[in-house]
Protein backbone atom coordinates (compact mmCIF):
# COMPACT_ATOMS: atom_id res chain seq x y z
CA UNK A 1 0.00 0.00 0.00
CA UNK A 2 1.04 3.51 -0.69
CA UNK A 3 1.39 6.00 1.98
CA UNK A 4 -1.98 7.93 0.78
CA UNK A 5 -3.67 4.64 0.83
CA UNK A 6 -2.26 3.69 4.51
CA UNK A 7 -3.16 7.20 5.54
CA UNK A 8 -6.77 6.62 4.31
CA UNK A 9 -7.30 3.47 6.06
CA UNK A 10 -6.09 5.00 9.34
CA UNK A 11 -8.84 8.29 8.62
CA UNK A 12 -11.34 5.19 8.37
CA UNK A 13 -10.42 3.70 11.17
CA UNK A 14 -10.82 6.82 13.59
CA UNK A 15 -13.96 7.76 11.93
CA UNK A 16 -14.93 4.42 13.18
CA UNK A 17 -13.80 5.22 16.65
CA UNK A 18 -15.38 8.69 16.97
CA UNK A 19 -18.90 6.56 15.95
CA UNK A 20 -18.11 4.27 18.49
CA UNK A 21 -17.45 6.85 21.18
CA UNK A 22 -20.82 8.75 20.44
CA UNK A 23 -22.26 5.58 21.18
CA UNK A 24 -20.68 5.52 24.48
CA UNK A 25 -20.88 8.76 25.50
CA UNK A 26 -24.86 8.00 25.12
CA UNK A 27 -24.88 4.92 27.50
CA UNK A 28 -22.46 6.59 29.87
CA UNK A 29 -22.94 10.48 29.35
CA UNK A 30 -20.60 13.33 27.75
CA UNK A 31 -19.88 14.31 30.97
CA UNK A 32 -17.94 10.99 32.20
CA UNK A 33 -14.25 11.60 32.48
CA UNK A 34 -13.00 8.48 30.93
CA UNK A 35 -15.72 9.35 27.67
CA UNK A 36 -13.88 12.98 27.14
CA UNK A 37 -10.49 11.75 28.21
CA UNK A 38 -11.41 9.40 25.20
CA UNK A 39 -12.90 12.02 22.70
CA UNK A 40 -9.78 14.13 23.59
CA UNK A 41 -7.73 11.53 22.90
CA UNK A 42 -9.42 10.79 19.13
CA UNK A 43 -9.25 14.36 18.49
CA UNK A 44 -5.07 14.61 18.80
CA UNK A 45 -5.17 11.06 16.69
CA UNK A 46 -6.82 12.85 14.29
CA UNK A 47 -4.57 15.99 14.16
CA UNK A 48 -1.49 13.49 14.00
CA UNK A 49 -2.95 12.08 11.44
CA UNK A 50 -3.22 15.18 9.54
CA UNK A 51 0.00 16.36 10.09
CA UNK A 52 1.09 12.84 8.61
CA UNK A 53 -0.93 13.40 5.31
CA UNK A 54 0.91 17.29 4.99
CA UNK A 55 3.73 16.33 5.86
CA UNK A 56 3.89 13.24 3.80
CA UNK A 57 6.28 12.53 0.70
CA UNK A 58 4.28 12.17 -2.94
CA UNK A 59 4.06 8.73 -3.84
CA UNK A 60 6.18 7.71 -6.65
CA UNK A 61 5.12 6.23 -9.78
CA UNK A 62 3.80 3.02 -9.24
CA UNK A 63 3.83 2.64 -5.66
CA UNK A 64 2.91 -0.21 -3.90
CA UNK A 65 3.82 -2.45 -7.04
CA UNK A 66 7.44 -3.29 -6.21
CA UNK A 67 10.15 -4.10 -9.33
CA UNK A 68 8.42 -1.57 -11.09
CA UNK A 69 10.01 1.52 -12.62
CA UNK A 70 8.66 4.26 -14.96
CA UNK A 71 8.71 3.58 -18.37
CA UNK A 72 10.96 5.42 -20.97
CA UNK A 73 9.81 5.60 -24.22
CA UNK A 74 12.65 4.48 -27.00
CA UNK A 75 12.55 5.75 -30.52
CA UNK A 76 12.31 3.55 -33.64
CA UNK A 77 14.57 5.92 -35.42
CA UNK A 78 18.25 5.38 -35.87
CA UNK A 79 20.78 7.17 -33.27
CA UNK A 80 22.48 10.40 -35.01
CA UNK A 81 26.48 8.43 -36.06
CA UNK A 82 28.06 11.84 -34.87
CA UNK A 83 27.18 10.88 -31.11
CA UNK A 84 29.81 7.83 -31.59
CA UNK A 85 32.17 9.64 -34.04
CA UNK A 86 35.74 8.58 -32.21
CA UNK A 87 34.15 5.73 -29.86
CA UNK A 88 35.78 2.23 -30.11
CA UNK A 89 32.83 -0.48 -30.32
CA UNK A 90 33.12 -2.83 -27.01
CA UNK A 91 34.27 -6.13 -27.26
CA UNK A 92 36.61 -5.89 -30.60
CA UNK A 93 39.59 -4.47 -28.82
CA UNK A 94 41.38 -1.04 -29.47
CA UNK A 95 43.23 -0.49 -32.04
CA UNK A 96 45.50 2.25 -30.95
CA UNK A 97 48.06 -0.26 -29.04
CA UNK A 98 48.60 -2.45 -32.47
CA UNK A 99 51.50 -2.18 -33.81
CA UNK A 100 51.77 -2.39 -37.93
Amino acid sequence: MSVKEELTAVQRCLDDLDRAIGRLEKHLGKGALDVRRLRTDAGHLRESVALLRAGAPADPPHAGRPGLTQMVPVPDTPYDASLWAGAEEEGLGSQHGLVP
